[in-house]
């Protein structure tokens, strides 16, 4: 089974060159292919030209030109992994670091599986070794994975922080919604294939995850030049929560109050408040009337 490590990458060459190590560090050898999402820091001198740090045959480099977020650019590698041929993909950001045997870990159980799994998933930590909670699985819809003693835990929902898929399994339900742009692409796509197909964290696959804050994103404590994005996760919410019927209603019906509320509560002023609480209902309105298509392969 011909595997590749899908890296997406934007703006963050020295962390991307961290996580290109990591991955080429791997006891199980796998080819690389890289989305450079537009940035303009330099990055594709990493890959071409007299002083290209990567350029040899099994890494892939390709540039969408512009920002297309993450849902977008992981949409763009995999038409081009499948493209290429390769029968598993294994997605993660560029500030994800992987540890030796992630990917062995992943393929042991993959093999074991094959053909009858959606994704795999591996235990993500944050930069101090605890838990990062931004990228907890669930075991349901509505719960997260708590005890992380068993070797293999049945989820329905995970990050793009180290998942292992089959591109048979990709074709079959197409590709994740580029139109998500940002935030709640990885929780549709993969909830989309567990609609399918039994799932499974693989505990003792690691990775670490270098993000700032290993804490779920917070329109209440978000810094003002990050607030534009909380639009896009309310809507994309809606959309991902809409479609699991009662249960997803009922669980949104909870949520967003408590959402609202946690902003009154807090110590901004009224009018940041009121900016706050117009940013999370427009996205939630448009969100009842989102209904984007997914991609699919040839």
């Amino acid at each position: 089974m011909k595997t590749v490590a899908l890296i997406l990458t934007y703006n963050r060459k020295e962390m991307l060159t961290i996580c290109l190590d990591a991955v080429l560090s791997q006891k199980a050898q796998t080819d690389i292919i890289v989305v450079d999402n537009g940035s303009s820091d330099g990055t594709a001198d990493l890959f071409a030209g007299a002083d290209a740090r990567y350029a040899c045959d099994t890494i892939h480099y390709f540039s969408t030109g512009l920002n297309t977020g993450c849902a977008g650019g992981f949409t763009f590698g995999i038409r081009k992994a499948a493209e290429l041929g390769y029968d598993l993909v294994w997605l993660m950001d560029d500030d994800c670091v992987p540890s030796e045997t992630a990917l062995s870990e992943l393929l042991k159980y993959a093999s074991e599986y094959m053909g009858s799994f959606g994704f795999l998933s591996s235990k993500v930590l944050w930069k101090d070794g605890s838990i990062c909670r931004m990228n907890l699985q669930r075991r349901t819809l509505t719960r997260n994975v708590k005890d992380m003693s068993p070797a293999v835990i049945p989820v329905v929902m995970a990050s793009f922080a180290s998942l292992l898929i089959p591109m048979d399994v990709i074709r079959d339900v197409g590709l994740p919604y580029r139109q998500f742009f940002i935030w709640t692409d990885d929780w549709e796509y993969t909830r989309r294939i567990s609609l399918k197909y039994p799932c499974m964290m693989i505990t003792s696959s690691e990775v670490t995850h270098f993000i700032k804050d290993k804490s779920k994103a917070d329109i209440s404590t978000a810094a003002p030049d990050r607030l534009h994005r909380f639009r896009y996760l309310y809507r994309n919410d809606v959309f991902l929560y809409r479609r699991e019927g009662i249960k997803g209603a009922a669980y949104e019906s909870i949520r967003l109050p408590a959402h609202i509320l946690r902003i009154m509560r807090s110590s901004l002023e009224r009018k940041e408040k009121m900016k706050r609480i117009g940013i999370l209902l427009t996205g939630t309105f448009e969100g009842l009337s989102f209904y984007p298509e997914p991609d699919r392969l040839p």
